[in-house]
């Protein structure tokens, strides 16, 4: 059985072009999951709107259906404010003492962490520009 450069090199685009074909199928489920992490993060802040409209619209006659949650968010929204009072109080830098620099990373333009690299570490979108 011999093997003429012909074949071998029609097997290795072949390999070449199916290697290829799964970094495009790859790339475009990375695209479209990055899409839907979008829309999705959309979606939650459009709800948490409503919710917000609602409760404030309704207070002090929120339906029975939803008293606990609202009841549920109520207590976190005390239990954030008992920690932020807790949070221990940043010194001012004394005159002539250089102040801290901000990072320098980009802000993820769908989950919103920081990060200086090409793609977003949370949710691997890219970082763009």
């Amino acid at each position: 059985m011999a093997f003429s450069i012909d074949e071998l090199t029609r097997k290795a685009k072949d390999v070449a072009n199916r290697a290829a074909d799964r970094t495009k199928d790859a790339a475009e489920l990375v695209k479209i999951n990055v899409a839907i992490a979008g829309e999705q993060k959309e979606i939650d802040k459009n709800y948490r709107a409503i919710g917000e409209w609602f409760v404030s619209e309704y207070e002090g006659e929120i339906p029975d259906a939803v008293r606990e949650a609202v009841e549920a968010v109520n207590a976190s929204k005390a239990k954030i404010a008992e920690l932020e009072g807790s949070k221990p109080v940043k010194e001012e830098p004394a005159a002539g003492e250089p102040e801290e620099e901000p990072a320098a990373g980009k802000k993820c333009p769908i989950c919103g962490a920081e990060s200086d690299s090409k793609f977003c570490p949370q949710c691997g979108a890219p970082m763009g520009e």
